[in-house]
């Protein structure tokens, strides 16, 4: 029987959930999804994700896909998993591609926002999704100490305690800081991310903003290779996965070992 491959777009609240990544004894999003999606397609699925997100990060355009023989047309799929997933996780878009698309090796690039909500209160009803901080922040501050991140750099400085055997060099492409309302917006564009870090480039710009480091301190931060030296790692709650980048055409690819821990 024909083997299909079905990619999905997947938009999570991972307040509830320990990550993405299936555990033992804990609820994941790629736990949840398994179980539908096999209870809809009538046998076990194996999903690929474009990225892995750690416990109370969000998604508003996670990447997986799945090989199936399930007949079931892609709207119609999209349709009843919708019906079946809690009210925390939901189908954006279900979509058939060739059989050579895999999600986490063909991602050419992704997108992650952090919110930082800038102002005196807060408001109970959306908690879970920014970061809280009273204080008022210098956005130029922050914008000239972004600068000193963008390009190839060693980020070791910047990760967490995760994945510490992979390559520390990373490439920010672009950083954006802006103001949005009462929230203080930090986009992220790179092709990969080390464990942990766009919460602490988040937590390092974020002092920057409150004058305790000067941007120009970040070359320093970078060279010295030393978590110590960088800002603090902010909560999950406010981090999202915006989008994954893929290109045209998907050409097979060899399995090989994970280039590091995401967010």
């Amino acid at each position: 029987m024909k083997h299909r491959n079905i990619r999905l777009t997947v938009e999570y609240d991972g307040t509830s959930y320990s990550g993405w990544q299936k555990q033992k004894e804990a609820p994941t999003v790629q736990s949840v999804l398994e179980d539908r999606i096999s209870k809809v397609c009538g046998h076990p699925v194996d999903l690929l994700v474009a990225g892995r997100t750690d416990s109370g990060v969000h998604a508003l355009g996670q990447t997986a896909n799945f090989h199936t023989t399930s007949r079931l047309p892609v709207w119609r799929l999209r349709t009843v998993l919708n019906q079946l997933l809690p009210h925390d996780i939901r189908i954006v878009q279900a979509k058939e591609v060739p059989s050579t698309f895999h999600a986490t090796y063909h991602a050419t690039a992704k997108l992650y926002r952090y919110i930082i909500r800038n102002t005196g209160d807060y408001t109970v009803f959306d908690r879970h999704t920014y970061h809280h901080f009273r204080r008022p922040l210098d956005l130029a501050a922050m914008k000239k100490a972004a600068k000193f991140l963008i390009g190839t750099h060693d980020f070791t400085a910047f990760r967490g305690t995760l994945g510490k055997w992979a390559d520390p060099k990373r490439t920010l492409m672009r950083i954006t800081v802006k103001k949005q309302g009462p929230n203080v917006v930090l986009d992220y564009f790179g092709k990969s991310f080390l464990h942990q870090m766009i919460r602490i480039l988040s937590g390092t710009l974020l002092y920057a903003g409150t004058g305790k480091f000067k941007p120009e301190d970040i070359k320093a931060i970078l060279k010295s290779k030393d978590r110590k030296k960088a800002g603090p790692t902010l909560p999950p709650n406010g981090l999202f996965l915006v989008k994954v980048f893929y290109p045209k055409v998907f050409p097979p690819v060899k399995k090989r070992r994970k280039e590091g821990e995401e967010e």
